[in-house]
């Protein structure tokens, strides 16, 4: 006779431990295998803790749920909404909370009182385990980037120049204002200086000096139809109203900062930049960060967040930021053609780092050979004895030396002058300008780095490199952005901004790392075999 199993659903059954429910290869066991290796407990004090009121949740338990699981491991991003869902519906959730069910205000409270200003320290520590687990390659690594869409209003932007220009027609008015109370008490003694610019405090003390010269009383203005206001009260409150647009552009000025010229309103740390993400297909500027990511072996091992859209500028920092946190440069950094710059390549002549960036024309310089060996390009020029002769053989004579701004290695370019372009058979194909003799700039220092780049890139390893930058930088954008949905910033400020950033890195790296420990043999990339 066939046994058959009669319970009802509020009948107990075996087994009690919830882990037995799960599949040995979950990801939430590999997840528990590398947190033993961090000492999770020193993010975990706070020196205002009180032993008055209910017992809290367990921190461990809750430093395990919010960082790492479900919500950013396996879902690239969650909700703490969500969070509390799957802490009541989840078994895995239930299983690291110990079926406790905190709301999402106790995740957010947790987020802000622990991790907010840790959490850079907790990536580091997650990274170093995960790359002694997996035996990562710092030596190599890939640079890569991308504008994501900040949590801002799309058309809140505030220029900076616009400030910049408005100040200045502000400082305009200020002068007719003041040559005009000069007109009204040429009488006295007492005259104001004018000025091209004009101090916030200059315009207050202005005001004090309007109330003192015309016995203004400020509490007894008159104001409303039919009612006439005094000369005094008029220069007072036109003054008034020039210094508070003083200070409403000097706010913006400083919100901007130096390296800024927009930033929005509902988000004062996002800046307007071109994203891939268009909404009205019309190249319109949106409100977005600029996200780096410093990538070895498939993990994010150097994530950064910048305000300005310029991946050239990000290159430094991100190899500084490198060195203080594993202890050296890497030896082969490589990026595509936005990272190539003289300061970038000096940099890494300096620090012993070898040159695998592109530059702006790498594709033409190795693809286009008409471009190439074009010979009216100056680095083309026949150098004989020093000395730069063109294709029709006249000479390029050396005028003066030309610095560079806003450069921090000494940049310089040599600037040339043709003796003599008249009646010259190329000059069509050589020299469209106004003047009589061509000028050209060179810098020697720079075509070296070039020509450098090149050979490196070209090269059997540069190849290798070069292919494994898009599987791997790009890669990694790909999968945040496609795989597991990541296209738009959910907070705001910089330093929310980039406590997401780090959150949304230390879900990738476990994730990947759970994949690659899974992964059969026959889907191994060798590929680094050849490029060691």
């Amino acid at each position: 006779m066939e046994m058959q199993d009669y319970y009802i659903l509020e009948q107990a059954r075996m087994p009690m431990f919830i882990s037995n429910f799960l599949d040995p290869t979950d990801m939430v066991f590999t997840f528990n295998e590398v947190i033993r290796g961090v000492d999770v407990s020193k993010y975990l004090e706070r020196s205002d803790s009180s032993n008055l009121g209910r017992a809290g949740y367990n921190l461990v338990d809750m430093f395990k749920t919010v960082l790492l699981l479900f919500g950013f491991m396996d879902c690239g991003y969650v909700s703490l909404r969500n969070l509390e869902k799957k802490c009541k519906t989840d078994i895995r959730y239930m299983w690291l909370m110990h079926n406790e069910q905190p709301t999402y205000k106790t995740f957010g409270n947790f987020i802000n009182d622990y991790l907010k200003d840790n959490i850079e320290n907790i990536f580091y520590d997650i990274t170093k385990v995960l790359i002694q687990k997996d035996n990562v390659d710092l030596v190599h690594v890939y640079i890569d980037g991308t504008k994501l869409e900040a949590n801002a209003n799309k058309y809140t932007w505030v220029w900076k120049k616009h400030a910049l220009k408005f100040r200045y027609r502000t400082f305009d008015k200020i002068t007719s204002l003041l040559n005009l109370i000069n007109e009204d008490i040429e009488n006295i003694s007492l005259k104001f200086t004018t000025n091209k610019e004009y101090s916030i405090s200059q315009i207050e003390d202005i005001l004090k000096a309007l109330i003192s010269l015309y016995k203004i009383d400020t509490n007894t203005f008159v104001k409303g139809k039919g009612k006439r206001k005094t000369k005094g009260q008029r220069y007072y409150q036109k003054m008034a109203q020039y210094l508070e647009k003083l200070k409403e552009y000097s706010v913006k000025i400083a919100i901007a900062g130096d390296k800024r010229n927009s930033y929005s309103k509902t988000d004062t740390s996002a800046t307007f930049m071109r994203v891939k993400r268009d909404y009205m297909g019309n190249d319109q500027l949106l409100p977005a960060y600029n996200l780096q990511c410093v990538v070895a072996d498939e993990y994010i091992v150097l994530p950064q967040v910048y305000q300005y859209a310029a991946d050239v500028d990000t290159f430094i920092p991100l190899m500084l930021e490198f060195k203080s946190r594993y202890g050296y440069f890497p030896k082969y950094p490589v990026a595509d053609a936005g990272y190539g710059s003289f300061d970038n390549y000096a940099f890494c002549q300096r620090n012993g780092i070898e040159k695998y960036m592109k530059f702006t024309m790498f594709d033409k310089e190795t693809k286009d050979a008409k471009y190439h060996n074009n010979p009216f390009r100056p680095i083309n020029f026949k150098l004989i004895d020093n000395k730069l002769y063109c294709p029709n053989n006249k000479e390029f004579k050396f005028i003066y030396r030309k610095v560079k701004e806003d450069n921090e290695y000494g940049r310089t370019e040599e600037i040339y002058e043709c003796e003599d372009c008249s009646n010259c058979p190329f000059r069509e194909k050589c020299y469209n300008g106004k003047g009589l003799n061509k000028k050209i700039s060179l810098n020697r220092e720079l075509t070296h780095y070039h020509e450098e780049v090149i050979n490196n890139l070209e090269s059997i390893k540069g190849a290798l490199l070069r292919m494994n930058r898009s599987i791997q930088a790009e890669g990694t954008f790909g999968i945040l952005k496609q795989d597991r949905k990541y296209k738009r910033i959910v907070r705001r400020g910089m330093e929310s901004v980039k406590l997401e950033m780090y959150l949304i890195s230390i879900g990738h790296n476990l994730y990947k790392y759970y994949n690659k420990k899974y992964r059969s043999d026959d889907d191994n990339n060798d590929t680094d075999d050849f490029i060691s």
